[in-house]
């Protein structure tokens, strides 16, 4: 929990820098609400046993349940955040960080605005969390919705297969092109033909360059949906560039996103292997935040199918805390669990009352502080127990301390031993651990 806080911290800062508010919403939706959002993956939702009410099911998401309070307070403008847990019926793979029941921070930007800022900032945002932590290399992948509906239309996939083919697609990170061929043609019956215009174009990735180089493609261009999305993501880069992160940018479109609430620009972030040879592509180990527009989600639920356009991104922090863990277990950093400032400690017996006296001092004054729950504990217990906890101060109370009205600070790690007056306690305490000297 305390590595679990500091990322949090991390992420939440972050969001507030944006200027979002907070929301929340129960862990429980009317089953009617969650199904038909999620493609292939409604098959992972957790329905609840009726008991004679409503039929109802944990949430998968956090965004299907965002588009539902949106359409029923009627709100057409907000940028949110939300923390929160969310349920899957997954196998679960605990060094993956993959769950059944796991947190997401999601932010959304719901509104009528122009093209592509709130979606620039989104990645923006994204890229401010991920360098923040520290985790190390990472890369966005992006693409659009309408350009992959479009690719799929003018290869020769049928309407009624785009969604299933979308979902083989989307497989192409994990598994060889020749795999996801074998499933469209072998399991989903697409002529092979088909599937070898669809692998010409997933298999590329780059940057606006890319983006260009396909409003020139004569077929794709022919595409009125994929021509707005490719327009889209040049004014995209456009905005990307300005904000500095168009580094981290790389258009992919084997980019698929299986969720079926998409409707432009998706996204995913991935961890970057550090290439074992030089001049090797560095390999991605997994998703770790990914989001994208959904215009139309917010009407299905909507007794006038009004549409609030929408975009927002996802954390994936389990991935995040199973990662940090693993680096401070490597690196042997042993994590501090509490954050006491000063352990009230006595050198002598009968000075019980003398130390409940000062840390009841020491609390009112907002200091974190702790005694041991013994009536004569031994000096170097004490020392031993601000080691182990990692504790940097221990204030000392003896005889001659009481009799000259100072108490004797100790440094944990130096050793080092200073005579404070009492009334000056609080503030070199607040002085040495960087607590602020006012909480106003």
């Amino acid at each position: 929990m305390a590595v679990r806080e500091k990322v949090f911290d991390v992420i939440i800062r972050c969001f507030k820098r944006h200027g979002a508010e907070v929301i929340d919403t129960p862990v429980f939706e009317l089953k009617e609400t969650l199904m038909g959002k999620y493609g292939e993956d409604s098959k992972l939702i957790y329905d609840l046993k009726d008991q004679g009410g409503e039929l109802l099911s944990l949430r998968y998401d956090l965004t299907v349940p965002f588009a539902r309070y949106l359409a029923m307070n009627k709100l057409t403008n907000i940028k949110r955040y939300h923390i929160a847990k969310v349920y899957r019926r997954d196998n679960p793979a605990m060094t993956r960080g993959r769950y059944r029941e796991f947190y997401q921070c999601d932010f959304d930007i719901a509104g009528n605005f122009d093209p592509m800022i709130p979606d620039a900032e989104c990645l923006k945002i994204m890229c401010e969390i991920l360098s923040s932590l520290q985790i190390g290399d990472f890369l966005v992948k992006v693409n659009d919705r309408r350009i992959l509906d479009g690719m799929f239309a003018i290869c020769g996939v049928s309407d009624s297969k785009f969604r299933t083919i979308c979902s083989s697609v989307d497989k192409l990170d994990k598994v060889s092109w020749e795999e996801v061929k074998n499933e469209m043609v072998g399991e989903k019956g697409l002529a092979p033909e088909v599937a070898d215009r669809i692998g010409d174009y997933v298999q590329q990735h780059g940057g606006v360059s890319l983006v260009e180089q396909l409003l020139q493609d004569p077929k794709l261009s022919q595409n009125k949906q994929a021509l707005e999305g490719l327009g889209d993501l040049k004014l995209l880069f456009e905005y990307l560039t300005l904000f500095g992160i168009d580094d981290k940018i790389s258009f992919d479109l084997s980019l698929a996103r299986g969720l079926d609430y998409y409707t432009g620009v998706i996204y995913e972030a991935v961890l970057l292997q550090t290439p074992a040879q030089a001049g090797e592509e560095p390999l991605g180990v997994g998703s770790v935040a990914a989001g994208g527009r959904y215009d139309g989600l917010v009407g299905m639920f909507d007794p006038k199918g009004r549409k609030v356009p929408c975009v927002g991104l996802s954390i994936g922090v389990e991935r995040i805390f199973s990662i940090v863990e693993q680096r401070l277990e490597a690196l042997e950093e042993k994590i501090r669990t509490t954050e006491t400032q000063v352990l009230v400690a006595s050198a002598q017996k009968k000075l019980l009352e003398e130390r409940l006296k000062l840390v009841s001092e020491l609390w009112d004054a907002g200091i974190k502080a702790e005694l041991l729950y013994k009536k004569n504990p031994k000096l170097l217990n004490q020392l031993q127990y601000c080691e182990e906890a990692g504790i940097p101060l221990v204030a000392i109370i003896g005889e001659q301390e009481l009799k000259d009205g100072v108490i004797k600070l100790r440094s944990v790690t130096s050793r080092e031993e200073v005579d404070v007056r009492r009334e000056d306690l609080v503030e070199e305490i607040k002085r040495r651990t960087g607590q602020p000297l006012c909480i106003c």
